[in-house]
């Protein structure tokens, strides 16, 4: 699933995408989605036959789901399938050409791991269906029926982010789809998602977030 213009949520039962336009999410067959749309996008949807990918070499590597880095080829490859033109060597051709360029993102900073524990996962939906909440996690371990603690220890092996962690990601993600609500170009979104990034990395290092860290200044009397 592509958006060649704006931005769309792919969410399945292991997560949640953010997804620019220079980003894609491959799904396999089957699996339980949903895509929100949350600006004007162009979109692009390649359905592969099951029984010609079980023939291909990275029929692997295709049976979960990932976010797809969409290089330039890629992109025209997905624009040139749906040009008009009714060729069946050159759609074939092509068809195997983005089956090749299918290459794994490498950040994961517009991405959300969803636990999948139930007490962990309604705690999870609680704090997404009210992101601009303060969710204090004594409280949502109340609502969950555990404790702060065995909710904490859970947050963590499930999503491999301490509770603190998952909610500033999910408020950075809630924040650039803010954002994104205008068309933006590629260019634009790659800076995005190295700020996300950078936001991530500096509140997993300080368990801070960087507008927390900027200095502050006092006018002194007489100045």
């Amino acid at each position: 699933m592509y958006a060649a213009r704006g931005t769309m949520q792919v969410t399945t039962p292991r997560g949640r995408w953010l997804v620019p336009p220079d980003r894609a999410v491959w799904v396999p067959a089957l699996s339980e989605h949903a895509i929100d749309v949350l600006a004007d996008i162009e979109m692009r949807t390649l359905y592969f036959d099951l029984a010609w990918l079980k023939r291909e070499e990275r029929s692997a590597s295709l049976d979960a789901e990932f976010v797809v880095r969409v290089s330039r080829l890629l992109h025209e490859t997905i624009l040139a399938l749906f040009d008009g033109r009714n060729n069946p060597g050159r759609t074939g051709l092509l068809v195997r050409l983005a089956l090749l360029e299918l290459h794994h993102a490498e950040d994961s900073a517009t991405f959300i791991p969803l636990p999948q524990e139930p007490r962990c996962r309604r705690a999870a939906e609680i704090v997404l269906d009210d992101p601009t909440g303060l969710h204090e996690i004594d409280t949502l371990a109340r609502e969950v029926g555990t404790s702060a603690r065995t909710l904490s220890r859970l947050f963590s092996a499930e999503t491999q982010l301490s509770f603190k962690s998952w909610c500033h990601a999910q408020g950075l993600r809630r924040r650039s789809k803010n954002c994104r609500r205008t068309p933006m170009s590629r260019s634009s979104s790659s800076r995005l998602i190295w700020a996300m990034r950078a936001s991530r990395r500096f509140h997993t290092l300080s368990g801070r977030s960087p507008a927390r860290r900027r200095p502050r200044f006092a006018m002194k009397e007489g100045s």
